[in-house]
């Protein structure tokens, strides 16, 4: 107790209790500058957002831009557009815009307000026309097509050799040929050779269906040919398909619906994109069809389809290579003679053979077996053949029956 009555005296514990309110005071004030550090953050985290949240109120409340093309650009502060709304005006040119881009077709967006081109758009695909593209390549091959070696031939020296040698033919002087049409009855391997062309070369394969062409809208049609062939040419080397080409190339007539009058502007617009100003280059182009007897004239003269393939019903030595080809993975009996397939299946295509081929393993496997005897092959064909309401069915039926007696 006199020891801390003369420590009082002396002024000790009072000076240790300063030092301690002070420290108590300093870190009070850290702990005050992390919360107020801690609350600017936050702050600057609202202010952004509330930022963008702003932008984005702008965004959802401003106009909305028309897109239109240019057709000339009259100075440095005008310009001819054509309107995607319809009508061709003149609009003024902002500053900020860099007007080297500004070129014939060049797409660009519309100020509503003031008619003003604010930006050029860049140059977009129909994913209409990107949806026609092939990435990856068929697994057809020559050696899956049976009897056609003179048409694989000729296929080969008008649309392969052009693609992979160019060369060659500036050395001859000549032209490369455009196109190939391919005609004949359904079922023959028309779609097969293109595939198989597609999958020999490392073209990019666009393929289309002739009716797609055939479309509701003025123009629509015209336009959908236009943009495949500059997709073609953006991907050059390329190959275009057009399947059933007599869907939109049939011959053309003074009178008609409002219909036909659109699809002869779709047929014009393939004409001129076949034999036009601009180049096709690395450009081919396949078309096939059944109907070649109702084709126009106009789109099978020379410098369009320079080469046209006739692609005939087998003869008794293509049905033999076909059923080779139908057969090769095939567990075969003994007593199957291909060759007298062949023989007793006159005026069957190609397709019909495929289904032969087909039903006979099915009416093995439906008897638990897993090997196809000449029988099964027999029933097939009847079958087959009784399906398609071929005149030649009587013959066919009457063909096995000589064959079976004289076995």
């Amino acid at each position: 107790m006199a020891s801390r009555m003369a420590l009082e005296d002396s002024g000790f514990i009072k000076d240790v209790s300063n030092i301690n309110y002070e420290k108590n005071l300093e870190n009070r004030v850290r702990e005050l500058e992390i919360e107020l550090s801690m609350l600017k953050e936050i702050i600057a985290k609202y202010r952004e957002e509330l930022e963008y949240y702003k932008s984005q109120v702008e965004k959802l409340m401003a106009p909305p831009l028309i897109e239109a093309t240019v057709i000339e650009v009259l100075d440095d502060e005008r310009a001819l557009v054509k309107s995607s709304s319809g009508p061709t005006l003149i609009v003024r040119i902002l500053e900020t815009i860099d007007k080297s881009k500004l070129k014939p077709g060049t797409s660009v967006a519309l100020n509503q307000r003031g008619s003003t081109i604010v930006e050029i758009l860049p140059r977009s695909e129909d994913p209409y026309v990107q949806a026609f593209e092939v990435i990856e390549k068929p697994n057809i091959s020559y050696d899956d097509i049976g009897g056609l070696e003179q048409q694989i031939q000729e296929l080969r020296e008008a649309i392969e050799l052009p693609l992979k040698n160019p060369h060659i033919f500036k050395i001859l002087g000549i032209e490369p040929p455009k196109g190939v049409l391919l005609y004949g009855p359904p079922g023959c391997g028309k779609t097969l050779l293109a595939k198989a062309i597609a999958h020999e070369t490392n073209a990019t394969f666009i393929r289309l269906v002739a009716s797609e062409l055939a479309q509701k809208f003025i123009g629509e049609g015209a336009r959908i040919v236009r943009e495949v062939f500059e997709l073609a040419r953006k991907k050059a080397p390329s190959i275009i398909l057009i399947d059933e080409i007599d869907a939109i190339a049939a011959r053309r007539i003074d009178v008609g619906t409002s219909g036909e009058r659109e699809i002869h502007r779709t047929l014009t617009q393939l004409l001129a994109e076949m034999d036009g100003f601009n180049p096709l280059d690395n450009v081919k182009i396949i078309a096939t069809t059944n109907r070649l007897d109702i084709l126009d004239p106009a789109i099978l003269r020379p410098g369009r389809f320079d080469k046209i393939i006739e692609i005939p019903l087998p003869n008794t030595r293509g049905r033999y290579e076909i059923l080779k080809i139908h057969t090769r993975k095939m567990p075969l009996a003994e007593d199957v003679d291909l060759v007298k397939i062949a023989q007793i299946t006159e005026g069957a295509t190609g397709a019909d053979l495929k289904a032969i081929c087909v039903e006979a393993a099915l009416k093995a496997l439906r008897e638990n077996r897993f090997i196809v005897s000449m029988e099964d092959f027999n029933y097939a064909i009847k079958k087959v053949i009784k399906n398609r309401y071929r005149p030649y069915a009587q013959i066919l039926s009457n063909n096995i029956t000589a064959v079976m007696m004289y076995q």
